[in-house]
């Protein structure tokens, strides 16, 4: 047997998913964390066949791998810094979820909403919490199992200390009144889990963040956002 055939393999993007965010900034760390937010995943020409997600409707969570397609590089590092243990601390790369890995694949469990079929692009999947970029191309869904797939009772390693993360969000009436009602809860929870790099902590620093074509500029300072102007893009 030729060992070295299974070296190497060719993967196919079957599905790219659209999404809220146009860049990485915002994006929630981990999926699940903000379930308002919604996306689409909408296959490639190949595999919009209804008959590959026939039964797939009776699931309520699916599992997608992923590339981090904003972080393919030709080398890697055996360590990696995490933001969220302040951009210092070193760790092994295969002990975090960083996009910095020897195969820059990513894998997410979100929500399935339902499966709409549309004549010009098939099946359409509709799920909610992802921690996806927009045009993520998706190289697998599989059905989450929870009999399989749940272990209440895991070590969570350094990721414990930094789990839990909330801010509470200020925002003028007038000026949440620019984003669409349809938009509002997927966005206040993106804000109150603080998307600033967990490093930076200058009161006085507005940052811009790119959301459903708004542009959203903000200062956090200890545990308040605040929400200084929205914008259309």
């Amino acid at each position: 047997m030729n060992q070295k055939s299974n070296e190497a393999m060719t993967l196919k993007v079957i599905a790219h998913i659209r999404t809220a965010f146009p860049t990485k900034f915002g994006i929630p760390r981990q999926s699940g964390l903000v379930d308002s937010l919604r996306g689409e995943i909408i296959f490639t020409p190949e595999y919009r066949s209804a008959d590959a997600v026939r039964g797939l409707e009776d699931f309520s969570h699916i599992w997608l791998v992923w590339q981090f397609s904003g972080a393919v590089r030709d080398t890697w590092s055996p360590t990696v810094r995490p933001p969220r243990l302040g951009g210092n601390t070193r760790m092994g790369v295969f002990a975090t979820r960083s996009p910095f890995r020897p195969n820059p694949l990513g894998l997410s469990s979100v929500k399935l909403e339902g499966i709409e079929m549309r004549p010009e692009v098939g099946p359409v999947l509709l799920v909610r919490g992802a921690d996806l970029m927009d045009g993520t191309p998706i190289y697998d869904i599989k059905p989450y199992i929870p009999y399989a797939d749940c272990h209440p009772d895991a070590a969570a390693g350094f990721t414990a200390q930094t789990q839990f993360h909330h801010v509470e969000v200020v925002c003028p009436e007038e000026v949440w009144a620019q984003v669409p009602a349809a938009e509002r809860d997927g966005l206040r929870g993106v804000l109150e889990n603080d998307p600033r790099p967990s490093y930076q902590h200058d009161p006085q620093r507005v940052y811009g963040m790119e959301f459903a074509g708004l542009e959203v500029h903000f200062t956090v300072d200890g545990a308040q956002l605040t929400v200084q102007d929205i914008t259309l893009l």
